[in-house]
């Protein structure tokens, strides 16, 4: 793992290097979907169908509803449970997201309302074929059902036919009627543009590989997509003399299983913390049943650094803009004002990473790759739309009215001041 020091002068430089060529990986697996979009945009259900028979030797676009209760009965009561406890904490936490509307009226008897609405329909995306994760399904599904949309579709690739027992219990405790066996480009396209089986949505959300996300940024504008970058996963891990070796590896290695991309990051002021957990990690790399993705992403995304001052702790933080943040160290609440780029913080040494992808509460799906500096994680806010109203009184255009011609008149839009100028009363 590479080990850097705060005291050397190309302590700065090398940072942005290892960041710099990170991104340049995730942005070369950036792929052409346009040819799989417009075929089937053409073909529909024929062209959806083919690629997954190709890509998943899938025969069946819409699951049989016995098969589905069939395979959510084999499910294990303990995993059933766990989802439940999962959905209520989510649920609970999302539902202080509901948005306020908002009424106001002036000294002129003018009256403004800005309102949310939920979206009529939005498709999640659901990661499947050999890896399935019905926590995506809770984290996507439930601020939209907190939102009010009243259709939500997911979209699960299933594997050689079938799909994963645990995701499917956790749509229908969702109450998600419409589920489709299907992935990759050609499920977003499908999503977007609608097929005879298949009804276009107005959002589609969720995580997925180099080719879904592609997918998803072709079809914006004709679609929404959630405003932010859910990529190959991150975690940013800040400890102290008092953090425990172990723990501290534990939470890198979880986060590294994820992909050969996923960056795990630690950061501290005591260079013998620093090695007993670089020892640490590779002992329990070794125990890890996903260890060769893990090892990948350790050796090449890895990073130790030695930092010797909170501030450029903060500062450092605030360059990397992790996803994930874990604050393992005991002074805590002095750097939360400082922090201002992260997808989620975890606060003190109980406050672990992995909690927050299954049922503390908080959602997963959160801004990667730096860009948690101009977006957030999926919220309620991700399944409304705004929309104004304004009436204006009669007093309300003649004391208003006269500034909005000089304006207009000063822009060069003549039509605008006519059209307020006609609504005046002449005195």
């Amino acid at each position: 793992m590479k080990i850097l020091n705060s005291n050397s002068r190309t302590f700065d430089r090398n940072l942005d290097q290892i960041l710099l060529r990170r991104k340049n990986k995730i942005q070369s697996n950036a792929v052409s979907v346009d040819k799989i979009i417009k075929d089937v945009k053409k073909n529909g259900d024929k062209a959806l169908l083919r690629y997954e028979k190709k890509f998943n030797k899938n025969l069946k676009i819409i699951p049989n509803s016995k098969k589905i209760t069939k395979l959510i009965s084999s499910l294990d009561r303990k995993v059933k449970k766990a989802i439940d406890q999962a959905y209520k904490r989510i649920y609970k936490f999302h539902s202080f997201q509901k948005a306020k509307n908002i009424k106001y009226k002036d000294q002129f008897n003018n009256k403004l309302e800005y309102k949310h609405l939920p979206l009529e329909s939005v498709a999640i995306y659901v990661p499947g074929s050999t890896v399935s994760y019905p926590s995506s399904v809770l984290m996507n599904a439930i601020p939209a059902i907190v939102a009010g949309v009243k259709r939500i579709v997911m979209i699960n690739p299933g594997y050689k036919g079938k799909q994963n027992p645990a995701v499917l219990y956790a749509a229908r405790k969702c109450k998600i009627k419409e589920i489709y066996s299907i992935g990759g480009p050609s499920a977003i396209a499908a999503a977007a543009y609608g097929t005879k089986k298949i009804k276009k949505v107005n959002k589609i959300v969720g995580p997925g590989n180099a080719f879904v996300a592609a997918a998803k940024k072709e079809v914006f504008g004709d679609v929404g997509i959630e405003g932010m970058t859910a990529g190959p996963s991150e975690v940013t891990v800040v400890c102290d003399k008092y953090s425990n070796p172990n723990w501290i590896a534990s939470d890198l290695v979880g986060q590294a299983e994820h992909d050969p991309l996923a960056q795990c990051i630690l950061i501290s002021k005591d260079k013998e913390l620093i090695y007993k957990v670089k020892l640490e990690i590779f002992k329990q790399l070794k125990e890890l049943p996903r260890r060769s993705i893990a090892t990948k992403s350790i050796i090449n995304n890895g990073i130790l650094m030695h930092i010797v001052s909170d501030k450029k702790i903060t500062d450092v933080i605030n360059k990397i803009a992790p996803e994930h943040l874990e604050l393992n160290i005991k002074n805590y609440k002095s750097f939360i004002p400082k922090i201002n780029n992260a997808g989620s913080i975890c606060l003190g040494k109980y406050a672990v990473m992995a909690m927050t992808d299954y049922n503390v509460g908080s959602n997963h799906i959160l801004p990667t790759n730096g860009s948690s500096k101009y977006s957030s994680g999926i919220s309620v806010n991700e399944f409304y739309k705004r929309i104004s109203y304004i009436n204006l009184s009669k007093k309300g255009i003649e004391s208003l009215g006269p500034s909005v011609i000089t304006l207009a008149n000063y822009e060069g839009l003549a039509g605008h001041a006519r059209s307020v100028k006609k609504r005046i009363r002449r005195k």
